[in-house]
């Protein structure tokens, strides 16, 4: 599903509404907004139904445009079929009211949810759009008339960190686009650019992703990047910095994205 060319007046908007209208199918577009191709396995458990009736609502989702399967040794593995379909999901994300909050564990994954985690394929929440505002403040990216631009040094800079701005620029995905980001209200980086960051941070282990039952948290795990300064951000001071810790032979528990980030530097504080 892409975006059309010509809007068609005539669209059964109805039929895709329909799709997500079930709490269990939205339950699974929810958790596959993380960016994670997920089985059909981890999808029933996120969901709380059986694998037999989760089997019958992907059938559903990959029929109707929403969700595309990938064959992967012995079993299927499920995602959201499009940006554009990820972008729809987050403006309705933005409507939609908020779940009410029945215990510790909802309070905790709702408040991870909103510090940092992945919208689609690009780092979204507080860290997301604090990483974008400093790239505009540092004039690697600038705002004009509710778009991005590449700054005078940023396909420079980009490519200093593995970034190759003009590969990227030669696709058919935007290469800098905002984001409305539902939790903070305010816009990420997303398009191209916004991909190939998070994919690098990500390589670095500056960012680590977990499973959620809504998508894929995360926790910051390392020098945050140069391009950003090395920072992570805090509710009151915005952004923080960071201090390395002492030097250690193994990944924690906490590093690898297994634990809540209870400390300033892995998520809000308490």
């Amino acid at each position: 599903m892409g975006y059309r060319a010509v809007m068609d007046p005539d669209a059964d908007l109805a039929a895709v509404a329909s799709l997500i209208a079930d709490r269990h199918r939205a339950q699974m577009l929810l958790t596959l907004l993380g960016g994670t191709p997920q089985s059909g396995s981890a999808l029933a458990e996120a969901a709380g139904i059986s694998r037999s009736l989760a089997s019958a609502h992907l059938k559903k989702l990959v029929a109707g445009g929403l969700v595309r399967a990938q064959p992967s040794g012995r079993q299927q593995l499920y995602s959201i079929a499009s940006e554009p379909v990820a972008d729809a999901l987050e403006i309705l994300i933005l409507l939609a009211p908020a779940s009410k909050v029945r215990s510790l564990t909802d309070a905790t994954r709702a408040r991870s949810l909103r510090w940092a985690r992945m919208c689609y394929d690009h780092l979204a929440g507080a860290v997301g759009v604090s990483v974008t505002e400093a790239l505009i403040a540092r004039g690697l990216l600038s705002e004009e008339d509710g778009t991005y631009r590449l700054g005078a040094g940023g396909a420079a800079e980009f490519g200093r960190f593995g970034v190759d701005v003009d590969r990227l620029e030669r696709r058919s995905r935007p290469l800098l686009r905002p984001c409305m980001d539902w939790s903070e209200r305010r816009f990420h980086l997303a398009g191209s650019l916004g991909a190939a960051l998070t994919t690098a941070f990500a390589e670095r282990r500056w960012i680590a992703t977990r499973e959620a039952s809504r998508g894929s948290r995360m926790g910051c795990v390392g020098p945050k990047p140069h391009l950003a300064g090395p920072v992570c951000p805090g509710p009151q001071t915005g952004l923080r910095p960071w201090r390395p810790g002492p030097a250690r032979s193994h990944v924690s528990r906490r590093e690898r994205g297994l634990d809540h980030p209870d400390d300033p530097l892995d998520g809000p504080d308490g």
